[in-house]
């Protein structure tokens, strides 16, 4: 692996992830698998699998989505074992399905280490925080991964529980090649859902040779396997981000998954500062990434 942005992110998971996952031949459960079209979860999906896979860990005995859990053949597979929770940027009251989830398996099973593999944080109401907190402060052996100093600093002054830094699971897929030759000077990738900072990007639209989508939409997936499920829903990122020489996104996985493939960009900010958070934590160190504050920045970053 040539580029040390992406190699100091994956030795960095290797250890987080040796550390955290159980001995080879002991089950565990790795939980909301993420069956929805945002392309940057099951890219962390991936790279869970493949970094559980690569310190020994094997396939999870367990998973299941944040709606369909199924306490009795949980514990059915895992008799023993910790329950790892899927990473993302979900933790918080933004997306609160995941967090309601998150804090019902702390609740229900105080005798099973659990850990969160790595996240964001961000609660708009501090009451929402305050309950979590309290959640995981009546848990013993909670351990929680962060994907920026923000989100640490916030675990450390308000969770009881061991908390550490540590890169997006996504960069245990490795450097990746691109998929399809570019159609298109520059492709867009930019938020249309609840974390979509309030911006005017009407210039970047209307730049010649551009095109402007986000990856929420997709066609019927086909695979039943959850794992197989992610892999077409990366595949079908990675063949949409390669069609553009250049990118510009304020999604934190068109970032990443654009340093995996080596395609240049500019990334620009969801509503909370969560891609820059990661771009000074992790990535502030590729000549592939520009960072922009507004969309004229974002043009003038394209054009260096």
């Amino acid at each position: 692996m040539n580029d040390p942005v992406i190699a100091a992110q994956r030795a960095a998971l290797i250890d987080l992830y040796r550390r955290h996952a159980p001995p080879p031949g002991t089950p565990y459960a790795l939980v909301d698998f993420p069956d929805h079209p945002n392309v940057g979860d099951s890219a962390i999906w991936l790279g869970e699998i493949a970094l559980l896979r690569e310190v020994g860990a094997g396939d999870p005995a367990y998973v299941c989505r944040w709606d369909d859990f199924d306490e009795e053949a949980f514990r059915a597979a895992c008799p023993e074992g910790p329950i790892l929770i899927h990473g993302g940027g979900n933790l918080g009251d933004i997306w609160p399905h995941h967090q309601h989830f998150r804090e019902a398996l702390l609740t229900r099973f105080p005798d099973r280490r659990i850990v969160q593999l790595p996240q964001s944080i961000r609660f708009r109401d501090p009451a929402n925080r305050d309950r979590f907190a309290a959640t995981v402060a009546r848990h013993p052996d909670f351990h929680l991964c962060l994907r920026d100093d923000a989100s640490l600093a916030e675990a450390r002054a308000h969770f009881a529980c061991p908390s550490e830094l540590a890169p997006d699971s996504a960069f245990g897929l490795g450097a990746l090649a691109r998929p399809v030759k570019p159609d298109c000077d520059v492709l867009m990738l930019l938020r249309s859902d609840a974390e979509r900072a309030a911006r005017d990007d009407d210039g970047l639209r209307a730049l010649r040779g551009a095109v402007a989508l986000d990856w929420l939409e997709e066609e019927p997936v086909t695979g039943t396997d959850p794992t197989e499920r992610a892999r077409q829903r990366v595949e079908r990122g990675l063949r949409l981000l390669s069609r553009g020489d250049r990118i510009v996104t304020d999604r934190l996985h068109g970032h990443i998954l654009a340093l995996l493939l080596g395609i240049r960009h500019v990334i620009l900010d969801n509503d909370y500062g969560k891609v820059a958070a990661y771009h000074a934590a992790w990535t502030a160190g590729s000549p592939l990434v520009r960072q922009a504050a507004t969309a004229e920045e974002a043009l003038a970053g394209l054009m260096a």
